[in-house]
């Protein structure tokens, strides 16, 4: 009889048994390729962040702080709404060392009558723009006109659609691809449609500081591209010095804040997979031990019917693969099932860039985590093999006796 048929039938003899030493596989595999998956989406997140900002230094209003911090701004998008003087972009452009600098208008929508969905809606200008406009030529084939939007991948509006913004018929003519960032829940507009929009939520009651409804006068982010050569640390403080109520910020010490995290994160995951692993193994070698023990009569009965001791030790080794290899199939399964469905909400959660890898990576994990749960069943059983394919069987079964 064929060992693999016959490890086969011994697990299903003992489904109690089997189910338990498949739970400890499937809880393996469940951590080892759901942490993994977790911290490859945050570190894919964060590469996806590092290859969009174009930005060195961020610019806004110094009421802005109460409001949303500046790593929200690229994690998050933008919150709400402020303003600051549109001199400021002048003078930030005036500062030594500014290659360019490209301003920004933000505007919350209500998710009432006046609106299709709560978004946030950034206005930028395509003619200075080094931050959006990249992005959005990957996906987006014209210029953006009066009215025309583009949505980020996570905006439930197709292309062709329109969506009411303060009951102004907005157009979609694009969406973005995926950054794991709150930027992917906000809509884009050139500063005519923003000009048209914060009037029309003006009419509505709804202030956004803005005087006399002129929208020019006004901006809410300056997003700065520091000169070749150029000390980025120098010009933030010559901007914050030339700028009146305004705060400058780095990216880079936003970005280095957001790595220090992920690193936090990646050390926490990695040592929780370590432990399972070692919890498993011991378990599963105590729990094959025991097993060996209880069926010692069995294993004598098959040496002496001809069974060889290299026969039996693979037979125990073969049970063993396939019961890791069920239990194994099973925790990838359920850490999917566990993963995937709340991408959105381990985002918000963590508060880091959050981007699913590619399906390659996905699969590969998979296939490694698998194979960590089999290897790590086999490893278990062949203590359990070796020691049983040495006992001899007379002396085993006269002990019954």
């Amino acid at each position: 009889m064929k060992t693999v048929s016959l490890a086969l039938r011994n697990l299903l003899r003992k489904p109690g048994r089997t189910a338990a030493l498949a739970a400890l596989t499937a809880l393996l595999a469940f951590s080892v390729f759901g942490g993994s998956i977790v911290v490859r989406s945050l570190r894919h997140g964060l590469d996806s962040l590092e290859s969009r900002l174009g930005a060195d230094i961020i610019v806004v209003p110094s009421s802005a702080q109460s409001k949303v911090s500046f790593q929200n701004m690229l994690l998050q998008g933008t919150t709400g709404a402020f303003y600051m003087d549109a001199a400021n972009l002048d003078r930030v452009r005036e500062v030594d060392g500014v290659a360019l600098a490209s301003p920004q208008l933000f505007l919350a929508s209500l998710k009432a009558d006046c609106c299709s969905v709560k978004i946030q809606v950034i206005g930028f200008d395509p003619e200075t723009d080094f931050f959006i406009r990249p992005w959005m030529e990957e996906s987006v084939s014209r210029e953006l006109g009066e009215l025309d939007v583009v949505v980020g991948c996570k905006v439930e509006a197709e292309v062709g659609e329109i969506i009411r913004i303060y009951d102004e018929r907005c157009k979609v003519i694009g969406r973005l691809a995926a950054t794991g960032t709150g930027l992917d829940t906000a809509v884009y507009c050139n500063m005519d449609t923003m000009k048209t929009l914060l009037q029309a939520a003006e009419a509505k009651g709804v202030s956004h500081k803005v005087s006399s409804g002129d929208s020019d006068e006004q901006v809410s982010a300056i997003y700065v591209k520091v000169r070749e050569g150029c000390d980025i640390g120098e010009v933030n403080s010559k901007i914050q010095g030339h700028t009146r109520k305004a705060s400058a910020v780095r990216t880079k010490s936003m970005l280095t804040d957001v790595s220090d995290s992920l690193a936090g994160i990646s050390s926490t995951v990695t040592l929780l997979i370590a432990a399972v692993w070692v919890l498993a193994l011991v378990i599963l070698l105590i729990a094959f031990v025991m097993i060996a023990n209880e069926r010692k009569r069995e294993f004598a009965v098959l040496r002496l019917i001809g069974m060889s001791r290299g026969m039996l030790s693979g037979m125990i080794l073969k049970e063993s693969a396939l019961c890791s290899l069920a239990g194994g199939l099973i925790g990838i399964l359920l850490a999917a099932l566990a993963v995937f469905p709340f991408t959105t909400l381990i985002e918000t959660s963590l508060g880091l860039p959050y981007l699913r890898p590619e399906t390659g990576v996905i699969v590969t994990t998979g296939l490694l985590a698998l194979a960590a749960a089999v290897g790590i069943g086999s490893l278990a059983a062949s203590w359990a093999a070796f020691r049983l394919s040495r006992v001899d069987p007379g002396t085993v079964l006269r002990e019954g006796n």
